[in-house]
């Protein structure tokens, strides 16, 4: 590498959503006045995929407006499906009827959220960031070394890449993340997801259900035409013997956990099992570097949150940015990565270890703590404005979130 080659205001490590959202919105914003870059050793394949898609993502509100306001939300919104309402149980897994104990409509004409297929997600911000123009480089980052004024990434094939700022989007296991030594602590579950897609007798009419099982909770959620997606919590090694199953004795289990309310089911997909984890990363920036998405935390997925708070991450990360190079200064400068640590810390760790108490709590069937906490659900059921309050602070979408959350521009 040579003093002339070009340097990038930003390179972003990851090209899933978070780090393909991040890099949409600055170009969005600043044009063709940033240069900026995608590393991933291996991008979306053009064409169909050679599977069914699978994972689904839940997209709040304020994730929604963002999705929008970059130009994505338009290409994502045909294969997505509204979630209008929304039910939680408690009980057993051999209950024929579970009553609900809390209850969410939506309101205004707003959906409390959206389900989208992950890969959809991907498609649509892949294709935005090559309209806009943004670089990709097809190679996975092998070597960091931050600097003064610049960063270089070194990369698997040879190359280099000079930034005055690098994100970390990589991912859990974030390769560039462990190059800059930061830690990342936190805990195993012994909880499994296991994911599919259902198809029903009845329309499931814009409905999600969450019934809190004693093995962990088991989420029903409405996909386009009469299906639903599933997401099963069970201990690991229940997991592992539950889609070693044949189909047959699938949906008989199955069966069991989803309740008759939607009439006859069959599998619609394959079956997969996700291994679940709690990780937070000691810090969020370092030296020209900045963390989005999981690389920065990954939570336990029992409110749908995982792709949320990646956007949030997002959202912060481009206002810094956009806001820092319109004055014509540093965007890796050490003041301009520690506004936007101290904007996510606290959110990250709230929603974090929230979902973590919600999960400890809700995975057991003691009959005293049952009961406290299905008197709870119901108490809040009855406070129509802390139900708002509750809607409001999951979809990300408040008076003091940034700007692209709240469908501003930046």
């Amino acid at each position: 590498m040579t003093r002339s080659d070009p340097v990038y205001d930003v390179v972003i490590a990851g090209g899933a959503a978070s780090g393909l959202a991040l890099a949409a919105a600055v170009r969005q914003a600043l044009g063709e006045g940033v240069a900026i870059a995608v590393v991933d050793p291996s991008p979306p394949p053009p064409g169909p995929a050679a599977r069914p898609p699978l994972r689904t993502v839940a997209i709040a509100e304020g994730p929604r407006l963002l999705l929008e306001r970059i130009g994505a939300w338009e290409a994502i919104e045909p294969s997505a499906q509204a979630i209008v309402k929304m039910e939680i149980m408690d009980g057993g897994v051999r209950d024929a009827v579970r009553l609900p104990h809390l209850h969410f409509d939506s309101k205004n004409g707003s959906p409390l959220a959206h389900m989208a297929f992950n890969d959809d997600v991907v498609a649509a911000l892949s294709a935005l960031c090559d309209r806009l123009g943004v670089q990709r480089v097809a190679a996975p980052v092998a070597r960091w070394r931050p600097g003064r004024r610049v960063a270089e990434l070194g990369l698997a094939d040879g190359q280099s890449l000079r930034a005055r700022l690098a994100v970390a989007a990589d991912g859990a296991r974030s390769k560039l993340r462990a190059l800059a030594e930061i830690p990342a602590y936190g805990w195993d579950y012994d909880q499994s997801g296991i994911v599919a897609t259902i198809a029903h007798e009845y329309d499931h009419e814009g409905g999600a259900e969450q019934h809190f099982l004693p093995a962990g909770p088991f989420a029903i959620l409405p996909l386009p035409g009469r299906q639903s997606s599933i997401v099963w919590n069970e201990r690991r090694a229940d997991a592992r013997a539950l889609i070693a199953l044949d189909a047959e004795d699938f949906v008989r289990q199955l069966e069991f956990r989803f309740t008759p309310k939607l009439g006859a089911i069959r599998l619609a997909s394959r079956v997969e099992a996700f291994p679940f984890r709690f990780q937070v990363a000691r810090r969020f920036v370092a030296g020209r570097l900045a963390l989005v998405g999981d690389a920065a935390h990954v939570v336990h997925p029992i409110a749908g949150q995982g792709l949320n708070l990646g956007l949030r991450d997002v959202a912060a990360l481009a206002e810094t940015i956009v806001g820092a190079m319109r004055l014509g200064l540093d965007p890796g400068s050490p003041s301009a990565l520690a506004d936007y640590q101290r904007t996510r810390r606290f959110d990250v760790a709230a929603s974090g270890m929230g979902m973590d108490l919600m999960n400890r709590l809700f995975s057991n069937d003691l009959g005293p703590l049952r009961f406290v906490r299905d008197l709870g659900l119901r108490l809040v059921d009855r406070a129509p404005r802390l139900k708002d309050r509750l809607i409001l602070e999951a979809g990300g979408a408040g008076r003091d979130a940034p700007r692209l959350l709240r469908g501003v521009a930046l």
